[in-house]
């Protein structure tokens, strides 16, 4: 397709991140447009062959302070800035200032910088002065400039240009948008890196003096927890690795309500504690079964066996690509959701039926260092690290007179990573990899043994007991062992913690403590 001569003459281009950009250019050049640029990004565009103007040629000044000044000039911001009035274009043809209708620029890597541990002065040297200055001249003046700070949209901006021959004023005001949201989130995350920092020199606190959390609208969710409360999903900019639900794609179902949301994480954090293959099922943000197997539908099969009738309903997380035969399990309950790394063609095919289950595409790894939780209360918000740790029962301290056999000690592991991932007061029975009654979100924890018990469909002689905190008393573990337990796993830490370890002497029961709470609220 033959471009059409543009109606706009100048484009600005000086980019941190070059993807597309040397296209990008060459199909504005060819467009009729005048391409001015700076340092790396002119040398690029001119080594593939890209008409390029170098920016100090067209202001007459050039770069100064290694390359610090370069773009703050007259003939820069005044040729972004100036309005289509007949005022503007009278003083700037006085001033011998000349239009520049398209800004594509994105900022030095400052959140890189800083994630890769870079010392202070170079931290520093990544702090875009020029950019942000450009963008946001060009976003402010939106009435006649495009801004472009997301290669994304490079594509949309081009069929534009050769369809209309300029930037529709609809575009532009979305660009303009963007562009202001962009340079929130990197001065937002410049002022709470400097926050952790005292002095140059200083360790990094734990958390800023101020804090900056910058997301974009994922999607606007149908309602809330409830229906007459309004909701929506924002995306965290910049957010460290590990699981994201922001980066799952929805391969079929029905949109995706805030609860699907909320249960959505908590299948996820819990299937990836698991190296083996794992499958969790999840009903609002408890586990109601959780299992690991040889092969992923047996590992389905045994955590659906935990609690099937709370399992209606439920939500499913697993660990490793799904398979035709999980599909058809899958297909045999009522499901809200399905997440998993992948499915296969097959798997695609047998769940097709299920036109309302969502099934999502979507990393199960381990939380990334440097994770933080977020949650509001009245005038304000808390804020921690998301709990990554999971001490092992193997380095668990042996209090009881009876140590753990090999496959206690299995068991007691398993258990302990998914108690982590219940409601507190949390009480979790397993055996042989999966669970087999769990006890969530009471005011007594002795009552969470109870409804634990309540709860099992398999016999609980021979089982493991995992407790999130203290037993406060001895009563919690008389419970676990008249139902079968034959050892417990808990932090310890509470002045009665001698009653507790009596109890499980004398019924022959094995305790050991981590010396780690895993608190849920």
């Amino acid at each position: 397709m033959t471009a059409k001569l543009a109606k706009i003459s100048r484009a600005l281009i000086s980019v941190s991140d070059k993807t597309g950009v040397v296209d990008f250019a060459r199909r504005l050049s060819a467009a009729g447009l005048e391409i001015l640029s700076t340092g790396g990004t002119a040398k690029a565009l001119a080594a593939a062959g890209v008409p390029v103007r170098e920016v100090s040629d067209f202001t007459g000044a050039p770069e100064i302070l290694d390359g610090r000044v370069k773009t703050l000039h007259p003939r820069v911001h005044g040729g972004i800035l100036g309005r289509p009035t007949a005022a503007h274009r009278a003083e700037m043809q006085q001033a011998g200032l000349v239009p520049i209708d398209l800004v594509v620029v994105n900022l030095y890597p400052f959140r890189e910088t800083v994630a890769r541990g870079a010392p202070f002065d170079e931290v520093i040297e990544n702090i875009d002065i020029g950019g942000p200055a450009m963008i946001r001249s060009a976003a402010k003046n939106h009435e006649r400039v495009a801004v472009l700070v997301d290669p994304a949209d490079y594509a949309g901006v081009l069929d534009e240009i050769d369809r209309d021959g300029e930037v529709s004023a609809a575009t532009r005001y979305r660009l303009a948008r963007t562009a202001f949201a962009h340079t929130a989130a990197y001065d937002g995350a410049i002022a709470s890196h400097l926050g952790r920092l005292a002095a140059p020199d200083a360790p990094l606190a734990d958390f800023p003096d101020s804090l900056h959390v910058s997301g974009t609208l994922a999607r606007a969710l149908r309602y809330g927890e409830n229906p007459h409360q309004k909701a929506a999903f924002y995306a965290l900019a910049g957010a460290p690795g590990g699981p994201s639900l922001a980066k799952a794609e929805l391969l079929q179902g029905k949109e995706l309500s805030y609860n699907n949301l909320l249960d959505l994480d908590a299948a996820l954090r819990l299937c990836a504690e698991f190296a083996a293959p794992a499958a969790a099922i999840i009903k609002h943000n408890n586990p109601c079964g959780v299992a690991t197997a040889a092969t992923l539908v047996e590992a389905y099969r045994r955590a659906r066996e935990t609690d099937p009738v709370s399992a209606y309903g439920g939500i499913v997380a697993v660990n490793r690509p799904i398979d035709a035969e999980l599909a058809r399990e899958l297909s045999e309950t009522f499901l809200e959701c399905v997440i998993a790394p992948s499915y296969e063609p097959e798997a695609l095919s047998a769940l097709a039926a299920k036109k309302n289950l969502r099934l999502l595409a979507g990393a199960v790894a381990p939380e990334a260092a440097g994770a933080l939780e977020i949650r509001s209360v009245a005038g304000g918000f808390l804020v921690q690290e998301r709990d990554r740790a999971t001490a092992a029962a193997a380095d668990a301290k042996v209090v009881s007179k009876r140590g753990p056999t090999p496959d206690e000690l299995a068991d007691l592991d398993f258990a302990w990573r998914v108690c982590k991932h219940v409601k507190s007061n949390a009480i979790v029975f397993a055996a042989g990899g999966r669970t087999l009654g769990i006890g969530a979100g009471q005011m007594s924890r002795v009552d969470s043994v109870r409804i634990a018990v309540s709860k099992a469909r398999a016999p609980l002689a021979g089982s493991v007991v995992a407790s999130d905190a203290f037993f406060p008393f001895a009563d919690g573990v008389e419970e676990a062992a008249k139902a079968g337990a034959r050892a417990v796993i808990q932090p310890g830490g509470s002045v009665r913690d001698a009653e507790a370890v009596a109890a499980a002497d004398e019924h022959g029961m094995v305790m050991v403590l981590t010396g780690e709470r895993h608190f849920r609220h």
